[in-house]
């Protein structure tokens, strides 16, 4: 779908109007690690969750369900460090705080409690310092990173934020980001950090697996090209198996990501956006939503677009139903690209914690 329709001006998450992200990183010689944040305008975001992978480490997805009290959150973290880094998640929470944003609890307006959903993925020792990992003061970088950010700024791609230490079927893994305009004037973006126990590459042509559904002609690498590439990563992965990295088995990964869209979605239609969501991420990535991974998705509304009504329809069908059906394709759509934007993005690593080759690398 999205291979006929234009994207946004950046081709990235914040071509939806009032998203902001910011990365930070760990600092050190044997730290690969990072947090990223999403976050919304004041008043923030009607906000949705889908997990299936099967070992997730989140933090307030419980507060998502469209059964329960919180109607928008502020703020979403994407963190590296597996369960650990969720204590980034605390950093926004002090700083949304200090903000005075958040669900208002009492009559002073600084008595709020903000909801800051989050999901970890697992990086451990990949830069050869298993304690090194995302803490609440990463956190607060983070989201200070995003709110320095002015209205539309393009997004950094790859070994940046929650992507530093991710590793997707051996490749390089990290951020990766893509936006479409439909036909209505509708935004839908997404942001994903790739880190994946499956494939992002055929193993059998080496063609990234997301291509294959951007329309046109797919560019399928050399055969003597791939060949190489293939003894390259797989050398790559012996010698990772002989350092840091190679202690935890079997391998243990996670792709996080966000959905977004300025449309004016219900709780259980943003719900609905997550969900259809991870089909793109399906489409990209192979095997996926194993009981290694603990694939997350959440999806924001801003609410800024009413949903345009189809008269035609019967009295008993929902009139915008056409409109949420185009907006959860296009989730699907701009979440598969992102995986081949992260993949294309991300640069090589040979550290400590495992060598870890980009695909542009082996592939260009």
């Amino acid at each position: 779908m999205t291979a006929l329709l234009r994207p946004g001006p950046r081709d990235a998450l914040t071509d939806v109007p009032g998203l902001r992200v910011g990365h930070a990183e760990l600092t050190g010689e044997r730290a690969l690690s990072g947090t990223t944040v999403v976050l919304t305008e004041p008043g923030g975001a009607v906000a949705a969750v889908d997990v299936r992978g099967g070992g997730p480490g989140t933090r307030e997805t419980d507060a998502l369900d469209p059964r329960n009290l919180v109607q928008r959150i502020e703020a979403v973290v994407l963190t590296g460090g597996s369960a650990f880094g969720l204590e980034a998640a605390s950093g926004v929470m002090a700083w949304l705080e200090d903000e005075r944003r958040g669900v208002q609890v009492g009559p002073d307006p600084a008595q709020v409690v903000p909801v800051v959903p989050a999901a970890a993925l697992f990086d451990l020792g990949r830069g050869g310092d298993w304690r090194a990992r995302p803490d609440a003061a990463l956190g607060r970088r983070a989201v200070e990173a995003a709110a320095r950010t002015e209205p539309g700024a393009p997004v950094a791609q790859g070994n940046v934020g929650a992507g530093t230490g991710a590793v997707a079927g051996g490749l390089k893994g990290g951020i990766g980001t893509a936006s479409v305009v439909l036909p209505s004037g509708v935004t839908v973006a997404a942001l994903a950090a790739v880190n994946a126990a499956g494939a992002v590459a055929d193993p059998q042509t080496g063609v990234l697996y997301g291509q294959l559904y951007e329309g046109g002609r797919v560019p399928y690498p050399e055969p003597e090209r791939h060949t190489a590439a293939q003894r390259a990563l797989d050398a790559a992965r012996q010698e990772s198996a002989r350092r840091w990295a190679g202690s935890v088995q079997p391998p243990l990964n996670t792709t996080i990501a966000v959905v977004a869209t300025d449309a004016a979605l219900t709780r259980a239609q943003a719900q609905k956006l997550a969900g259809t969501a991870h089909d793109g991420l399906a489409r990209a990535v192979r095997p996926v939503h194993l009981l290694t991974d603990g694939d997350t998705v959440f999806a924001l509304a801003t609410g800024a677009r009413p949903l345009a009504e189809d008269q035609s329809l019967p009295s008993s069908v929902d009139f915008t139903a056409g409109a949420v059906n185009e907006i959860l394709a296009a989730g699907a759509d701009v979440l598969t690209r992102c995986v081949v934007r992260a993949a294309r993005a991300a640069e090589g690593i040979n550290g400590p914690g495992g060598v870890f080759p980009s695909y542009t690398e082996l592939y260009g």
